[in-house]
This record gives C-alpha cells, sequence and structure tokens, in this order.
C-alpha cells in the first residue's frame, strides 16, 4: 500500500465532489463499496447507491467541502472537512469527519460523523 497513491486517491474524490462530477467522483470508489454513518448505520451499499446518493446531493448549488486537516493511518485516511450544503431551511456549514479505507487504489468502506447544520 502506497500511502502517497492512497493520499492523491482522496484528492481526487475531494475535487471531484466539489466539481459535482459523479463520473469522477464513482471511480474512486470500489464496486462494493460501503457509507456509514458512523459507527455502523449503513446509508450506501454498493456503487450505485453511492452513486444515486450523490446525483442528488450534486445538485445542491452551494455544495462545497472544505479540508481542514487530513491524518494517514495504515489504509485509513481520515479527513475533518467544513461542508457547505443546502437545506429546506437555508445554506449551512457542518462538520464532518470522515474516514476513508482504501484497498487496491479504491475506497472501500467509509465512515461519516456528521455535525449539526451551522445555519
Amino acid at each position: 500500500m502506497n500511502q502517497e497513491t492512497n493520499i492523491n486517491l482522496i484528492d481526487t474524490q475531494l475535487k471531484a465532489y466539489n466539481n459535482k462530477d459523479i463520473d469522477s467522483f464513482v471511480k474512486c470508489w470500489d464496486k462494493n463499496a460501503k457509507i456509514y454513518l458512523h459507527p455502523s448505520t449503513l446509508i450506501a451499499d454498493g456503487i450505485d447507491q453511492i452513486k444515486e446518493r450523490h446525483i442528488i446531493r450534486f445538485q445542491e448549488p452551494d455544495l462545497f467541502a472544505k479540508l481542514i486537516s487530513r491524518q494517514v493511518f495504515g489504509g485509513k485516511i481520515v479527513d475533518q472537512e467544513l461542508v457547505t450544503r443546502n437545506f429546506p431551511e437555508g445554506k449551512a456549514n457542518i462538520d464532518v469527519l470522515a474516514i476513508y479505507e482504501i484497498e487496491k487504489q479504491l475506497i472501500v468502506n467509509a465512515w461519516f460523523l456528521i455535525g449539526e447544520p451551522k445555519f
């Protein structure tokens, strides 16, 4: 496992997220990847659900994830982000801690700890 390769993968995924580029975004994920709300609430199982979830998310006009910090632990990368989102109540910022597990140069699991929206 190459730490630089893993960091580049997460950088590519974050750029695709911020550019709302669904094709580039899903190329970063394994076809059987899973996304959880930490610790164990499954919210997307497999690339089709991940893609469907993000196509909807990418419709938000102000969507943007600002990287605050990054830590690398073996095959996992932990990002602290400040995410701007659009809700029915309006635009808000959310603190997010993302834990990405990487195998064979693809994200295989991700866990998210999501703070309360700050309007």
